[in-house]
């Protein structure tokens, strides 16, 4: 779903960012914040009883268990988790964008097989890319809430 913040945006200013962040349905913070609201805890606790909770012989215990278990956290290799993930990513992204009709394609092969160079050739290769035209806008506007805005009624596309 696009969501748009032009606007907003404009009008920002350099105090009012923070607003801005906090204003975005799409923001990476509003996607993130429970589990680092999470993790913080977490580790705020762990800090604590590591600090004023455990004897010497249990800090120690502690630092072993830390040690094995990083040990054992380096035979995941971060680098290609991440490079796997980032091929996913643009390989998602790029069959989007090869999937979008472009109505110029079909317009080179329509404008090729309709022959004429009279009026009633024109007219069928006009009246062809207007239909093209049209169902690109109607899958458009089922997909994106910025083209339905702009085209909310069947009176708002003809």
């Amino acid at each position: 779903m696009t969501v748009t913040y032009s606007s907003k945006v404009a009008n920002a200013t350099f105090f009012g960012f923070h607003r801005l962040l906090l204003k975005w349905k799409g923001s990476i913070y509003k996607l993130l914040y429970r589990e680092f609201i999470v993790f913080a805890t977490l580790y705020t606790a762990i800090s604590v009883l590591y600090r004023f909770f455990l004897t010497g012989s249990q800090k120690r215990f502690f630092e072993k268990l830390s040690i094995y278990c990083d040990k054992y956290a380096e035979q995941i290799p971060v680098t290609f988790v991440l490079g796997f993930y980032v091929t996913l990513v643009v390989n998602r992204w790029w069959n989007q964008f090869v999937n979008l009709p472009w109505p110029d394609r079909l317009m080179f092969l329509i404008s090729s097989c309709v022959q004429g160079r009279d009026e009633y050739g024109r007219l069928i290769r006009r009246t062809l890319m207007r239909y093209v035209n049209l169902t690109s806008l109607l899958i458009f506007r089922s997909v994106s809430t910025a083209v339905y805005k702009r085209f909310p009624t069947m009176d708002h596309v003809v």
